[in-house]
C-alpha cells in the first residue's frame, strides 16, 4: 500500500513538472544554426541544456529570449556554493561572451560593453579574448566613438577566430578612415579587397580612403573597378551602383560631365540609387549643353513616386531643359504641372503631419501582421498608402529614424511579453493550488505509515549494529557459545529443565548427571569444533543483511526526497510569485513611460522630416512660379515675335505684289 502511494506521488509530481516545463521552455532543435555552432566550438560538446536553449533562441534571432534565459542561468550559476559541479561550468567563458554578443545584436550597447569587458579582463583563451576585443571595438564604432574604437582594436594581439579573419581588418580599416589614418586603412583594405564577401565593401571603402588621402586618380580607378564588379548578390550590386554614383557626382563637381555621365549610366534602373543616378545623368548632359539628351533620363525619372526627392527636383529640371531648347510653351505648361503637384504634396504633407500627431503613425508601425515576419522593417514599406504612412519609406532612409523605430517596436514587444508573464504567474498559482489539493490529503496518511516503518527500521538497524560489534569482539576473544544454533539452544534448555526436574524429585544420581553432562558435551564439542565455519557463515550472513539494509536505506532516502519534492512543489512560492508580480508591474510602468517618450521622439522626428520636406517644396513652388512666369513671358514674346515676323512677311509679300503690279502697268 505504501509503495503504491509513493509511486503514484512520484508519477504525479513528474507529470506536473513536465507540464510546467512545457509552459516555460521551448524544445531544443537539432538545426540550431551557426550561432550555436560557433559558441560551442571552443568548449567542445554542448553539456548544458539551458545554455543550448539560449543559443537556439539566438540562432532564430530571438535575442531577447536568449538574453533573458542566459542571464537567469548565469545568475543561478554564480549563486551556487560549488559552481564547478554545474554543467554550465564547461561553457562559462563562452556563456559570458555570448550574453554580451546577444546584447549587442539586441542593440543593448551599454550592457554589451560591460559584459564583453568582463570577458576581456577575465582568464579566457586568446581567441575568445580577441573576439571580445573585436566586438567591443565594433560597439564603439557603431556608437560613433572612433577614438575609443581605435584604442580598443589596438589591444588585439595574437590569433583571432577564423570567422573574423577578414572582418577584423575590415573593421580596423573603417576605424582608421574615421580617425583620419587613411594610409593605414589603404594597406589593410588592399589586403582583403579580393576576399570572398568583401570585394565590393572593401573596394568601395578603399576608394573612399584613397580620395580622402588625396590620391584622386587612384581613387577614381578604384571606384571604377568596383563599379564593374559582376555578381548575383543584390547587396554587392547595390555597392557597385553606389560606387558608380559617387564617382559620377564627384566628376560632376570636378566639372567633368562627359566622364561623369558614363559612370552614372552604369547604375541599374531598378536599384536603390537609380533615381539619383537618373537625376545626375540628366545634369551631366545639361552641363554639356545637350538638353535634349538630358530629357531622356529626366522624363523617365519624372514618372516615379513623387515622394522621392530626386523626382521632386526633376519636375523643375524637365521644363528647364525645354526652356533651354527654347520650347517655352511646353516649359510653362510643365512648370504649371509641377506647381500643381507641389501643392498637392504640401496638402498631403499637412495631412500626414496631422495624422502622425494623432498617433496613427505608431499604430500603423506596430501592426500584428508585420511582426510575423523577421523582415518587418522592410515590410513596413508595403503598408497601405495612408497619410500616416505615405512618406514612411523615405523617412526610413535615416539611420537614426530606423533605430528609433526598432526601439519602439521592441518596447511594444516587451510590453506584450510582460503581460504574458503576468498571465503565466496566474497559471502557476493554479498549478500550485492543484498540487496542494492533491498532496495535502495524502501526505498525513503516508507520514503516519512512514513513522511506523521508520521505528522498525531503527530497531533492526540497532540489532544489526549490535551483532556487528559482537562479531568484531569475537575476532579478539572467541566466544563459541555465541554461535550456537537455535536448535542447539533449545536442546540445552531442555537438558537444563530435565536436570532441574530430577533434582527436585531427588532422582539426580551420578549416573544421570553423567549422561546429562555427556549430552551437553556433545553440543559443546560440535560448537567448538565448528567454530571457524560458523563464524565465517555469520560474517557472510551479516554482509547479506547489509545489502538488504542498504536497499532499505536507499528506499528510505528516495521516499524522503519524493516527499520533500512533493512538499516543495506547492509550498514557499507565494512570496516569490508576489515579488515577481511587483517586478512585472514596475517593469510594465517603465515600459509604458519609455514607449510614450520613444513614440513622441519618433513622431517629432517624422514631423520635423515632413516639415523640412514642406519647406523644400515651398522653395520649389517659388522657383516654379517664377520660372513659369518667365516661360510664359518668353513664350508670349516668342509668339509676338513670330506674329510680327509673319506680319512682316505678309507685308513684304504684299509690297512685292504691289511692286509687281506697278511694274506691269
Amino acid at each position: 500500500m505504501l509503495n503504491s502511494e509513493i509511486g503514484e506521488i512520484v508519477l504525479r509530481h513528474t507529470l506536473i513538472t513536465i507540464l510546467t516545463l512545457f509552459f516555460t521552455c521551448n524544445v531544443m532543435s537539432a538545426a540550431a544554426g551557426s550561432i550555436v555552432k560557433d559558441s560551442v566550438q571552443a568548449g567542445g560538446e554542448l553539456k548544458d541544456l539551458y545554455f543550448g536553449e539560449a543559443l537556439f533562441h539566438a540562432s532564430q534571432k530571438r535575442y531577447f529570449d536568449a538574453i533573458s534565459r542566459l542571464d537567469t542561468e548565469l545568475a543561478q550559476y554564480y549563486g551556487l556554493d560549488e559552481p564547478s559541479l554545474n554543467s554550465l561550468y564547461y561553457h562559462i567563458d563562452n556563456a559570458e561572451f555570448s550574453v554580451g554578443d546577444f546584447e549587442l545584436y539586441y542593440r543593448m550597447h551599454n550592457r554589451a560593453g560591460r559584459a564583453i569587458k568582463a570577458v576581456i579582463e577575465g582568464n579566457v583563451e586568446e581567441k575568445v579574448r580577441n573576439e571580445a576585443i573585436y566586438r567591443l571595438a565594433k560597439i564603439y564604432y557603431q556608437k560613433q566613438q572612433p577614438l575609443n574604437a581605435l584604442n580598443t582594436i589596438e589591444k588585439l594581439n595574437g590569433e583571432v577566430p577564423e570567422k573574423l579573419r577578414y572582418e577584423e581588418p575590415f573593421l580596423r580599416a573603417q576605424i582608421y578612415i574615421a580617425t583620419g589614418k587613411f594610409s593605414n586603412a589603404i594597406k589593410l583594405l588592399k589586403g582583403i579587397e579580393g576576399a570572398d564577401g568583401f570585394k565590393a565593401y572593401a573596394g568601395y571603402n578603399l576608394g573612399v580612403a584613397l580620395f580622402q588621402n588625396g590620391n584622386e586618380e587612384e581613387g577614381i580607378a578604384q571606384l571604377n573597378k568596383v563599379g564593374l564588379i559582376t555578381s548575383g548578390d543584390d547587396r554587392v550590386l547595390a555597392m557597385r551602383d553606389k560606387a558608380n554614383l559617387v564617382l559620377g557626382f564627384r566628376l560632376l563637381e570636378a566639372e567633368k560631365p562627359s566622364l561623369a555621365k558614363q559612370y552614372l549610366q552604369r547604375v541599374r534602373l531598378k536599384g536603390p540609387f537609380s533615381s539619383k543616378a537618373l537625376l545626375g545623368s540628366g545634369w551631366a548632359a545639361a552641363a554639356t549643353g545637350s538638353y535634349d539628351r538630358a530629357l531622356v533620363p529626366w522624363t523617365m525619372l519624372a514618372t516615379r513616386n513623387i515622394t522621392n526627392r530626386s523626382v521632386q527636383e526633376v519636375l523643375l529640371g524637365v521644363p528647364y531643359a525645354y526652356g533651354k531648347l527654347k520650347i517655352y510653351g511646353k516649359a510653362a505648361i510643365l512648370y504649371g504641372q509641377a506647381l500643381e503637384t507641389y501643392s498637392k504634396e504640401i496638402e498631403r504633407l499637412d495631412a500626414s503631419v496631422t495624422s502622425i500627431r494623432q498617433g496613427k503613425f505608431l499604430e500603423a508601425v506596430i501592426r500584428e501582421e508585420l511582426k510575423k515576419d523577421t523582415n518587418w522593417l522592410i515590410n513596413l514599406r508595403n503598408l497601405p498608402d495612408t497619410p500616416e504612412t505615405h512618406y514612411l519609406a523615405e523617412m526610413m532612409a535615416s539611420h537614426d529614424f530606423q533605430e528609433s523605430l526598432k526601439n519602439y517596436f521592441d518596447l511594444s514587444e516587451l510590453q506584450k511579453r510582460l503581460d504574458h508573464w503576468g498571465n503565466y504567474l496566474s497559471a502557476y498559482d493554479e498549478i500550485i493550488k492543484i498540487r496542494a489539493a492533491y498532496y495535502e490529503p495524502l501526505l498525513p496518511v503516508i507520514g503516519t505509515q512512514f513513522r511506523a516503518l521508520d521505528s522498525k527500521m531503527k530497531l533492526r538497524t540497532e540489532q544489526r549494529d549490535k551483532l556487528d560489534k559482537r562479531l568484531k569482539k569475537m575476532l579478539v576473544s572467541p566466544r563459541p557459545d555465541f554461535l550456537t544454533t537455535v536448535d542447539e539452544r533449545i536442546v540445552l534448555q531442555q537438558i537444563d529443565q530435565i536436570k532441574n526436574k530430577l533434582e527436585k524429585q531427588g532422582l539426580l544420581d551420578v549416573r544421570a548427571l553423567h549422561r546429562i553432562t555427556r549430552l551437553k558435551g556433545v553440543i559443546t564439542w560440535n560448537v567448538n569444533t565448528q567454530y571457524h565455519d560458523r563464524f565465517t557463515k555469520a560474517v557472510e550472513h551479516l554482509r547479506e543483511l547489509d545489502e538488504h539494509i542498504d536497499k532499505l536505506n536507499e528506499n528510505y532516502r528516495s521516499f524522503v526526497r519524493t516527499r520533500q519534492a512533493a512538499t516543495q512543489s506547492y509550498r514557499g512560492y507565494d512570496k516569490q510569485i508576489q515579488r515577481l508580480r511587483i517586478k512585472i508591474r514596475s517593469a510594465v510602468g517603465k515600459v509604458k513611460v519609455l514607449m510614450a517618450r520613444q513614440g513622441n521622439l519618433i513622431e517629432v522626428m517624422a514631423v520635423n522630416e515632413l516639415e523640412n520636406r514642406r519647406r523644400r517644396l515651398e522653395e520649389y513652388q517659388v522657383k516654379a512660379r517664377f520660372a513659369m512666369a518667365e516661360s510664359y513671358d518668353r513664350a508670349t514674346k516668342k509668339q509676338q515675335e513670330q506674329q510680327i515676323r509673319v506680319e512682316r512677311e505678309k507685308k513684304k509679300k504684299a509690297d512685292q505684289e504691289q511692286n509687281k503690279e506697278n511694274n506691269e502697268k
